[in-house]
């Protein structure tokens, strides 16, 4: 999927879900809950989480739905796996699960079923990239990350790198012939 469309698909699931000031991820979860009538519960994974592992997971079950993050990171990171996991939500997406009825045995109180679980959900790269975005889109949303800009990503340490002007920091008001250094 395009990088702008993609963009502009996620920012219309979100544009209705307002923010809450100060922004917590914590507090949007009590908000979406609260708009869907529905229990949505913040747990932290069995730790460790380990390689291979997921850092984060919804899990809708017909009492309400739970999502599980990694809390063996930094409190921006546990943010963003809660926000990615809420992106499936909102998005509305579907497990893909080899074994349909293991999430019907999982207790949620039990680190070893849910650790059986983890390791058998997968979701479409479209399903992810949209979780991605919606993620992005609200942490930028809530100020937290900065929006990118026409020169992010490889193509701006690409321009950066060659001392060309981004566009926000100040402006070079040498010769043009003078020699780049960094101090």
């Amino acid at each position: 999927m395009h990088w702008r469309r993609l963009r502009r698909r996620c920012r219309r699931v979100i544009d209705g879900i307002p923010l809450p000031e100060p922004f917590s991820a914590q507090e949007l979860c009590a908000r979406l809950a609260a708009d869907r009538d529905r229990p949505l519960r913040l747990l932290t994974l069995p730790t460790p989480t380990g390689l291979g592992m997921p850092t984060g997971m919804w899990l809708a079950t017909e009492e309400g739905d739970y999502v599980f993050y990694d809390a063996q990171t930094s409190p921006l990171h546990q943010e963003h796996i809660i926000l990615h996991e809420i992106g499936h939500l909102v998005c509305d997406h579907r497990m893909a699960v080899e074994d349909p009825g293991l999430f019907r045995h999982i207790d949620i109180e039990d680190p070893a079923s849910i650790r059986r679980a983890l390791g058998r959900t997968r979701y479409s790269d479209r399903q992810e990239q949209e979780a991605e975005m919606i993620a992005s889109l609200i942490l930028e949303g809530a100020g937290r990350v900065p929006a990118p800009t026409l020169l992010s990503g490889t193509l701006g340490g690409l321009a950066s790198g060659m001392g060309l002007r981004s566009g926000t920091g100040p402006r070079d008001t040498r010769h043009p012939g003078a020699p780049c250094s960094r101090g």
